[in-house]
């Protein structure tokens, strides 16, 4: 287990490369990519609330995907330039960890599509 600062959870390997380096773990092999029980799913760095099971929906990818956040503030986005392309990179707003990506090809009624690492969260069932 390895912490960034004192203030922070010990977060697992996985946990720490995703959150912490912007690491994103394979498809189809994260805990939560087919997750349905109802909950909250909460950051791994933090614990800040970030989305809801009700929110949850299957885009096919093999990552937990959200068409919106649990609330506004919840998450921030920012822009990626990485591996040659442009995104919008997800954080969580408390601790600033590395989450996913967001893109405008989700359901309605957002047409979102939050793309998560299941590494960066933990599930608290309802």
């Amino acid at each position: 287990m390895e912490k960034s600062n004192d203030n922070e959870r010990e977060l697992s390997k996985e946990a720490y490369y995703v959150l912490r380096c912007h690491g994103t773990e394979p498809p189809f092999s994260g805990q939560y990519w087919n997750h349905k029980e109802k909950g909250i799913y909460v950051c791994a760095g933090c614990g800040q609330e970030l989305f809801s099971s009700d929110h949850k929906f299957d885009s096919g990818t093999g990552w937990p995907s959200y068409w919106a956040p649990i609330a506004e503030g919840a998450i921030e986005e920012s822009v990626d330039t990485s591996h040659g392309m442009i995104r919008s990179e997800v954080h969580c707003s408390r601790c600033k960890g590395h989450l996913g990506h967001v893109f405008p090809d989700g359901p309605e009624p957002t047409g979102m599509r939050y793309c998560i690492n299941s590494a960066g969260l933990e599930f608290k069932p309802r």
